[in-house]
């Protein structure tokens, strides 16, 4: 019995069943409530994880299911990401409007996400940009509601609840780890290989290595994106700003997975991201 460990937001379950449905042993799915979940410092991405790393250690759980975007560049000790599954869409996704463009100028967009945020100032000083929160469900209900003229999610968040958004946001610079799951457990006590995705964890590895090598915290506007060519190489995309959208800097770099990620920040850096930061 492999017993996994979820928060209990219907995304989340989701996501755990999903997982679950691809292990070939018996399973059992545990919920337990993170600080997020409470509303403690939700930009805070610990908060997400941090009591579900607690319950592996104390071997209350067996694994953890996470949206790779909520796991902190540095885990707890004692514990690994183990796999990382294939990987749905990574791109931002609107509701409400079928585009940025298609927004009369002071349209009022709601987003959770500061690296959101700083990207459509970037692109539209014009709208009213602010902060949403709530589940999926939540958001696009106060949507329909009225409270706001646009919301932007996850385009991948939306596809594993069955909703459909009214576009793809291509030009932000997605999430590091965005559309990916990611699996932490102890390392060597369960067999996960088949649940791992080459393409994705080369991907999502190069992402996280970018914000490693950063320093960025979950307060830093930061945009990470790779993607794996014929030739083994990622193409990595990098997006760093400050939150109003006043200033920011884009970089993309191509190279080994393992490489590509350290290359990256090096070349923000000398480009004057620690001004940013």
């Amino acid at each position: 019995m492999i017993r996994i460990g979820t928060r209990g937001s219907a995304l989340a379950l989701a996501q755990a069943h999903w997982v679950a449905e691809r292990i070939d042993d018996e399973t059992e799915l545990v919920t337990v409530t993170t600080a997020g979940d409470r509303g403690v410092d939700t930009q805070d991405k610990s908060r997400w994880v941090s009591e579900l790393e607690r319950a592996l250690l104390e071997d209350r759980i067996d694994i953890a299911v996470h949206s790779a975007k909520d796991v902190p560049a540095e885990l707890a000790s004692g514990l690994a990401l183990v796999a990382i599954p294939p990987r749905a869409d990574a791109r931002d996704a609107i509701c409400g409007a079928g585009s940025l463009d298609a927004l009369a100028p002071g349209a009022r967009v709601g987003t959770s996400s500061l690296r959101r945020t700083a990207q459509i100032r970037a692109l539209r000083q014009d709208l009213d940009v602010v902060p949403v929160r709530g589940n999926v469900d939540t958001r696009l209900r106060k949507l329909a509601e009225g409270q706001f003229d646009a919301i932007v999610l996850a385009a991948a968040g939306l596809e594993r609840l069955g909703r459909q958004p009214d576009g793809i946001l291509g030009q932000l610079v997605p999430a590091a780890g965005q559309g990916a799951l990611a699996i932490e457990a102890r390392p060597g006590e369960w067999p996960l290989d088949g649940l791992d995705d080459p393409e994705a964890a080369a991907c999502v590895g190069a992402e996280r290595d970018l914000t490693r090598a950063l320093d960025a915290s979950c307060n830093t506007p930061i945009g990470a994106h790779a993607r794996l060519g014929d030739d083994g190489e990622v193409d990595l995309e990098a997006w760093l700003g400050r939150p109003d959208g006043s200033a920011w800097l884009q970089d993309r770099v191509r190279g080994p997975a393992a490489q590509a990620g350290q290359l990256c920040a090096q070349r923000l850096l000398s480009a004057g991201a620690r001004d940013l930061l």
